[in-house]
């Protein structure tokens, strides 16, 4: 079984070229990395939105430039830089060093494979709130819900009451075949860049606003893999020092970077 899973970064961190081969740095934005990784501001790109679209221009690029390269890969996946897949479920947050942490990385050879059509994240659940009520607490009224109107129509009634729901897949990881990640990103971009456009329009791409577009495809990313597909789920881990400049991130001996595995069924907010 061939597995590629690409790791989106704003960052030329060293821990990311010590990780098992079949996870691919990508660099998002115009930042310079490496010369042998992936960049998506070449060929067909919006990279010029990532400030908006984040991980999610990249999976563009992906989609419009590299699909004949998935002809003899059975499953591509997303991670990021600061977040990686696990290989099982974990009950409680532990914490553990990066030659520990390779252990525990998801391995191709596992079961969960055979089982499924897609691998999301142990979902999130919110208290007190639907996954609609939520985001207009944290980005403002009204937004989601108009921006619903120009779900595609297969798609439209189901998304609705997916967000009258209390739990989702958060940070737009997933891994999947080739062919619906194709089918995905046709249902996904429709959606998304009238979302992008209305949004600046009005000026509301600003802030803490600024990233509207990825915060909105992070909902829609749960419910179509959910509608979709037959999904199963894993646990991730999360990189400690993450936030440090890059000058501090070259001098550190990756070794020595922290790292935490989290696990995310129950996280309540509100």
């Amino acid at each position: 079984m061939k597995l590629k899973i690409f790791c989106m970064t704003v960052k030329s961190l060293k821990v990311l070229e010590k990780l098992p081969k079949y996870i691919v740095p990508f660099g998002l934005g115009n930042f310079k990395y490496p010369n042998n990784w992936l960049t998506e501001n070449k060929g067909e790109n919006i990279s010029n939105l990532n400030n908006f679209y984040g991980e999610v221009s990249g999976m563009y690029w992906l989609w419009k430039n590299y699909m004949n390269n998935f002809k003899n890969t059975d499953w591509i996946g997303f991670c990021q830089y600061r977040r990686l897949w696990l290989n099982s479920l974990f009950e409680t947050k532990q914490k553990t060093n990066l030659s520990s942490l390779y252990s525990n990385l998801l391995n191709p050879d596992n079961k969960i494979f055979s089982s499924c059509d897609a691998i999301l994240l142990q979902p999130t659940i919110i208290s007190r709130q639907n996954l609609n009520s939520e985001f207009e607490t944290i980005y403002g009224k009204n937004i989601l819900s108009k921006c619903l109107d120009f779900v595609d129509e297969k798609n439209k009634v189901d998304f609705k009451k997916f967000l009258e729901g209390n739990q989702m897949s958060i940070c737009n990881m997933f891994i999947t075949k080739p062919n619906i990640f194709s089918s995905y990103c046709e249902d996904m971009f429709y959606w998304i860049d009238k979302c992008y456009d209305y949004c600046k329009k009005l000026n509301l791409l600003k802030g803490k606003n600024t990233r509207l577009p990825v915060f909105m495809v992070e909902r829609f990313t749960s419910f179509w893999f959910e509608k979709h597909t037959s999904v199963k789920y894993l646990s991730f881990a999360r990189l400690g020092n993450f936030f440090l400049s890059e000058k501090t991130n070259k001098i550190l001996n990756p070794l020595k970077i922290p790292l935490t595995f989290r696990m995310y069924p129950t996280i309540h907010r509100y």
